[in-house]
Order: C-alpha cells, then structure tokens, then sequence
C-alpha cells in the first residue's frame, strides 16, 4: 500500500516539474512579447491561425500563444499570469484537471488555453455553475480575447434560438452546463437544421469541475412535456391521510433515507382509504402516491431540500451549492406530493421527451478540462467516467491558514451556543467570520441567534443568493459576520479588508461536517488566499446529520462515561476529525456508485440516442431526394409482416397480410385474395413492394415541386421518428425501474436492463418505419399542394388513415356507436377516423 501511495505521489511530483520546465519556456518569449507594439502583438492571432491552417499543431503553437495571452492581459487587464498559472493552463489544455487552491487566480489560468484552443476555430465553451458567473466572466475576460480578435459570446436561458445561435457561433462561447445540455436536447428535436443553435462539441473548459462533472452528475437533464392525467385529488387525499400518522406509523431508514408504513400505518391506510388489502395488484398506483406523500411529509424538509417561492412554486435546493435550480423539479410525482404538503397549486405531470445525463454530456466533447480547488477526492471518478486526471499545481505563496480540529458537542443546542460565542469573541475583536451552514433553515436559525446576541451580519442563502456577489465582496472587511449556505459565494474571492491581516485574516467556522469533503474543504479554501491569514473551525454536534447515520453511538457512549455536563463535554482531537473524514468517504463512495448506476444505466440509452440523432440529422440535413430510404423502410415494413405471419392456417397468413396490404399500403378496394394467392414468400414481397412503390410515385407527383417533396419526406419521418423516440424514452424510465426487482432473482438489473432495452429498440425501429410506411402510403395529398409545417403533415395524413387493427370484436352494433367515440375495434382512434370513416 505504501509503495502504491509513494508512486502517486512520485507521479505528481513528476508532473509538476514538466509543467515547471514548459511554464519556463513559456516565459522566456517574456521580453520579446514586451517589446511588440500593440497592433503587432494583436497580428499574433492573425499569424497563429495561419500556422494552424498549414498544419502546426495546437501543442506547437502553445509557448508563444500563451506569452501572447501572458503579455496582452497585462495590457488590458492589468494582470500578468504566475507561472504556477501558467502550468495550471497547460494542464487545462492537454484535457485534464489542474487543482488550484481559492485565491490562485483560476479565471485568469484559463485565458491561455482558451485563446490557444480558439485559434482553431471549431469553438471552445467555458462552462459555469451560474449565469452571473457566466456573464461576469464573459465581460471581464472578454476584454481581453476581443482585444486579441476573438469573437466572444455568451448564452443564456432567456435568449433567442437566434441570438443563441449567434453566441454558439463565436470563437468563445460562456454558458451554464444546464443551457448546453438542454441546447443539446433540443437541437435534436427540431424540424429544420437551421433552427438548431450548436456546432459540433469541440472543447469545453469547465469552471468548478467537480461541482458540475461530479455534484450534479446524479440527476439527469430532462426535456418534457404534459401528460393528459387528472390525478391532483389523489396527491391532496394522499397527503391528507399521511398526516394523520402517528410515529409508529412508518418506519424511516435515516442512512437510506427510505420510508414506509408499519403495520400500524397499513392497518390505517386500509381503514381510511376502505380497502380490503392495500397491496392488491388494483392498488399500485395509490400505494405509490402514499409512498410520496410519506417522503415529502417526513424525508423533504421545507428550507433544506426545497423552498416555496413568493409565486408559491416548489424550488429545489442543491445541496452542495446552496443555489435553488430554477425549472428543475423532482421526479417520479415526488414533486407533485410535495406542493401538496405545502399547499401550493400542483403541476402537471410530464412525460419525458428527451433526457440526457452531464456525464454522457460532456463526453461528447473531443476534449473536456476542467479548474477546481477541491478535485484530488475525486480523482478515481474522474479519471473512470471522463478519461481525465487530476493534477495539483502549488501555490504562489505558502498557505498561511490554520486549521483547528473539529469540536464535538454533545447536542445541536449547545453546539449553536458555542458558535454565536466565538463569532461574539471575534466580532469584537473586529476579525470577520465567515459561517458555513449546510441548509437554508440553518442559516436562518443561527440568523436569529445572532440577532438575539446582538451580532450585525449578513445572511447569503438560496432565498437571497442574487446579491451573492456584493454579501461576498464585504465578506473580509472588518468586523463583516457572514452566514452562507454552501454556495460561499464559490467563483469570488473573499478579499481582506485594511487591517484584517494583522487580526488573524478571515476566520471560517463550519457549523456541521458536509457529506462530501470537498464541500468542507471549500468552505475552508475561503480563506488564506494567496499566502493570507486565516483560521478555520469546524463545530459538530452527535445530533448533527452526518453524526447520525455514522457512529455517533460509539462517541456518545464515551461522553456518557466522562459524565460531563453539557458545557464540559466537548471533544477536540485530530482523531475525531480523522473518524468524521471517514464516514464522509463512506458517503462519498455511496455517492460515486449511485452515480456510476446513473451512467449505467444511460449508456444503454447513449447508444440508441447516438444512434437516432445521428440519422436525425441526416435527415434534417439531406439536400437530396429521400426517396431511397424511404423505399429501404417500405420493404423493410413488407419483409417483417410477411415474414411474421407465419400462421400455421394457410388462409390466416393470406388474410393477415392482405389485411396489412389493404389498411397500410394500397388503396383497400385495389387488392384481394387472388393477387397473392399461390406466391412464394419472397414473390408475395416483390409484388407488395412493386405496388407499394406504385402509390408512392403516385403520392409524390401531387406535390409542386422537388423542394416541396424533400420537405415532405423530412417532416413525415421527422414527426414519425419523434414520437416513438418519445415513447420509448417513457418505456425505459418504466423497464428500469421494474428490473430493480429483478436482484431478487440474482439477475444483474443493469444486464437486463441491457438486454431488455435493447429489444425495446429493435421493436421501435420496426414500428418507425411501420408508421413512415402506413402515413407515405394513405396520407391524402391534395393536387398541387405544397405542406409547409409539421401540423400539415400530422393533420392530413393521419385523418384519412384506416385503423391498424380490423378487426372489431362480435356482435358490435356500430349504430349505436358516436363519431367521435373511441373505436370499439380497440386502435385508439376515434370512431369517425377508423371504421365509422366513410368509404
């Protein structure tokens, strides 16, 4: 094991010396870049590109574009790159992640490689955590790259596909990884390419890379729409019985976070509910939103996991930044159940119509990087999942903060009082205290301690998280007590105030240990920036979270055998800290295995999604006759209804597929018994394919022109291929979470899951090119009519098609039967469409 430890850290120290010798050579083109006029070293980019163009590559370019970069910010920024900055920069180029201590000047790191990367011209994304950072960066940095003649833009949610398109096309683009994911998504939904908004992925740099790459890799991006369901009365009765419980009701897993009904609690449901047996096969779906109701009501906690906004909307509160995500809602009718509890108007459901996850997002790029601070804890995910390692770069100047051991006390109450007395102490000294909280509700509670004391302050949370910036810019200023959620204000520097040096600098005190230690280590990494001052003290209590689901028995069962009092019984000790580290990488690894599930399972997806978008934009793209892949799908249809009706009656096999023929292929009154009787299987395809073809040429020949066909063809496959994508995403979102119950019967779920999803596509692509066949077919053209959008298409074509399926059940008396009545032969179709459609 020691060996093992050695050779990596041998390994590190290795790198940094390479890095060191590039960052010198890099430094020697100091006095030649200084001696350029301004519109010599502005023709520089001029020249790179040229280079590039006749085939240098990037890595030679490297030494001199970046003392380009080096002398130009000194110019218009006023600032000129260390060189620990400088070999921060190379790592970011060559694909990987520098760790840079808060303070070490990361966004002025990325200028190098980000105009290196530029010159190439195929695009480079900076990707932030938020669009302030996104836009403050953009202005900052953007002084410089436009000084240097590159095109900066910057995208955001509230754009136009236009002026998205506009940002996306310029040789720097700043943007949230959320905006690039759903960009992404709905590039692959649109009709027309030019309505689609992304060029090709090329190379992303991501600010705080493990917030985003990591923290976030959890939850999936999903673009839905509504469902048709009228289930809000079940959410509210739901919610109205789990109120009703008593504690011995339900039963809560608090290292699982799971929740369910004892039998006390089942014996209730039954009651109020007037059932017989509450887990009969017909009462699945009201199980399920009893299951919901108990995790809003007693797992979901009102200003930790969610807030209520003033226009009474249910936000989610990311628990490693503090940040609410805007338009991101639970899954699954969790959300549902908790606007319910709060009583606030419940939302439709939706259906998902694409999704994808950050990690299969951004592998799409031919070269990710990354900056963060707190990224060595990670370093075996991101070196699994991304293909990237982590490579600490050393500071400008020694650290200068101290770091006490953690303090333990026995409750939350006497924790808090020990708290508000060392931020007294200190805020009469004048020394400014930062206070990390782990919650909104937190904050808020020691908000009001404070005030009670006496303690001016400033509260940073998800309820005010838009005057971030300014909370955080006066955070180092004398006598300045700042409570922050996780968020910290991560992305700006805390900058001492006059004097505050001589105080001891900026003291950072931690109210509670965070599931992850990065998050810890970046509440510390506030302060002591750039060899500052500082001091950082964690205070935990056995009641605290963390403490709860990992052995504060044991500790508490040693402050019972001191037999202290409340104030006497506080431990402090490297060891607890050292046990309280390790419980957080027991989280840690519970995380990385949720995520690693995550991607599993979305790899099975990645592929098919590869697979249908890239034909997708084949198709939008095509400036060409479609016909012959139309032709491919028509015969393919053909083969597999002949090939499947392989009744063993000889008369059903012909009147199955003369009834396919009739219905999907050829006018119905064109067809009978007789023209394919007494054929072979393959003479039975030629000749439905021959006729087939026959009424395509037919169809075609209505349409105006060459332009008016092409848009035909896409819209007809386009409109075709996106529903069933759409339901097939539903299918897997349902199949996954039915192979869990598969482990039962020692089954791999992933693997059947595997298995199963992929016959689920096959049966899709089958059903594509059925619908593509059956809409070409039967779609009523009118002469000389040119469709100009999807609604044409859907409306004419799918109005005048007979039913899929025949065959009506016996003894239907269709008189009886309204126009607009479901069909009683069971195709989902109204009445009027299918077989009450006049002949």
């Amino acid at each position: 094991m020691a060996n093992i430890l050695k050779s990596i850290i041998e390994n590190d120290k290795g790198e940094v010396r390479k890095l060191e010798k590039m960052a010198d050579k890099v430094m020697s083109y100091e006095d030649e870049m200084a001696a350029l006029t301004d519109a010599e070293l502005q023709a520089k980019t001029v020249e790179f590109k040229e280079r590039y163009a006749k085939g240098e590559t990037l890595d030679q370019l490297l030494f001199e574009a970046f003392a380009v970069v080096r002398e130009g910010a000194k110019r218009v920024l006023g600032l000129f790159p260390y060189k620990v900055q400088i070999m921060g920069g190379i790592v970011l180029h060559h694909g990987d992640v520098p760790e840079m201590r808060t303070g070490e000047g990361k966004t002025l790191t990325a200028t190098m490689p980000v105009y290196l990367n530029a010159l190439s011209g195929k695009g480079v994304h900076v990707v932030t955590v938020n669009e302030y950072l996104s836009e403050r960066d953009a202005t900052e940095m953007g002084e410089l790259y436009s000084w240097l003649g590159l095109s900066v833009g910057i995208n955001l949610a509230s754009k136009s596909p236009m002026e998205k398109r506009e940002a996306y096309a310029c040789d720097i683009t700043y943007s949230t990884n959320s905006e690039i994911g759903f960009d992404y998504l709905r590039d692959n939904m649109v009709v027309r390419a030019e309505n689609m908004v992304q060029r090709p992925l090329n190379y992303a740099l991501v600010d705080e890379v493990d917030s985003i790459l990591i923290d976030e890799a959890r939850t999936p991006l999903i673009v839905s729409g509504p469902t048709a369901s009228d289930t809000n009365q079940l959410y509210y009765r739901a919610d109205s019985f789990v109120k009703t419980l008593q504690k011995d009701d339900y039963i809560i897993d608090v290292p699982s976070k799971t929740i369910g009904l004892s039998d006390s609690g089942i014996d209730k449901a039954e009651s109020y509910f007037n059932l017989e047996n509450l887990y009969d096969l017909e009462n699945v779906a009201l199980t399920h939103f009893i299951d919901n109701a108990l995790r809003a009501n007693y797992i979901m906690t009102l200003d930790v996991d969610y807030v209520v906004s003033e226009e009474q909307e249910i936000l989610i509160v990311d628990q490693f930044t503090g940040r609410t995500m805007e338009g991101r809602r639970f899954s699954d009718g969790l959300h549902q159940a908790i606007e319910a509890k709060e009583a606030v108007p419940i939302q439709e459901e939706s259906k998902t119509s694409a999704s994808i996850t950050y990690q299969n997002l951004f592998r799409m790029y031919k070269k990710l990087s990354g900056m963060t601070g707190t990224g060595k804890t990670e370093e075996e995910e991101f070196r699994e999942i991304y293909n990237i390692r982590v490579i600490p770069i050393p500071t400008n100047r020694p650290v200068q903060r101290i770091d006490h051991p953690d303090l333990l006390y026995p409750s939350l109450e006497a924790k808090f009082k020990a708290v508000v007395e060392d931020v007294k102490e200190r805020y009469k000294t004048g020394q400014p205290v930062l206070v990390g909280t782990v919650s909104v509700d937190t904050s808020d509670y020691l908000s009001q301690k404070l005030v009670a004391a006496g303690i001016p302050h400033e509260v940073l949370n998800a309820k005010n998280h838009y005057k971030e910036a300014q909370i955080i810019m006066n955070a180092g200023q004398r006598g300045a007590i700042t409570i922050a959620t996780n968020m910290a204000g991560r992305g700006t520097d805390i900058k001492l105030g006059e004097g505050v040096r001589e105080l001891g600098g900026l003291c950072v005190i931690g109210t509670e240990r965070h599931e992850s230690r990065r998050i810890d280590n970046q509440l510390r990494g506030r302060s002591g920036r750039q060899g500052d001052p500082g001091e950082s003290q964690f205070y935990l209590s056995l009641e605290d979270d963390l403490m709860k689901r990992f052995g504060s028995e044991r500790i508490k069962a040693v402050l019972d055998r001191m037999n202290l009092s409340e104030e006497e019984s506080v431990i402090k000790s490297r060891m607890l800290t050292r046990q309280v580290e390790a419980a957080q990488k027991r989280v840690e690894g519970n995380n990385y295995d949720t995520r690693k599930q995550v991607l599993q399972y979305d790899d099975v997806m990645r592929e098919q999604r590869e697979i249908i978008y890239s034909q997708r934009y084949d198709v939008i793209t095509a400036d060409r006759d479609l016909a012959p892949e139309i032709h491919a799908m028509i015969r393919r249809t053909i083969n597999r209804i002949v090939d499947g009706s392989s009744h063993s009656d000889h008369d059903e096999r012909i009147e199955a597929i003369l009834n396919f023929a009739k219905y999907n292929l050829v006018p119905e009154d064109s067809i009978s018994a007789d023209d394919i009787e007494g054929k072979s299987k393959q003479e039975i395809k030629d000749y439905l394919m021959e006729r087939a073809s026959e009424v395509y040429d037919n169809q075609i020949s209505k349409l105006r022109d060459e332009e008016a066909v092409q848009e035909f063809q896409k819209v007809l496959i386009l409109r075709v291929v996106d529903s069933k994508w759409t339901d097939h995403i539903d299918a897997l979102d349902q199949l996954r979470q039915a192979v869990g119950l598969r482990g039962y019967a020692q089954n791999n779920p992933v693997v059947e899951y595997q298995a199963e999803g992929f016959r689920m596509f096959n049966d899709m692509i089958g059903s594509i090119e059925f619908d593509v066949t059956r809409l070409m077919m039967k779609a009523q053209i009118h002469e000389q009519e040119r469709p100009r959008t999807e609604h044409s298409i859907s409306t004419t074509a799918t109005r005048n098609i007979a039913a899929q399926n025949p065959n009506l059940p016996e003894n239907v008396d269709l008189s009886s039967v309204k126009r607009n009545d479901l069909c009683p032969c069971g195709s989902g179709k109204k009445f009027k469409n299918c077989h009450g459609r006049k002949k």
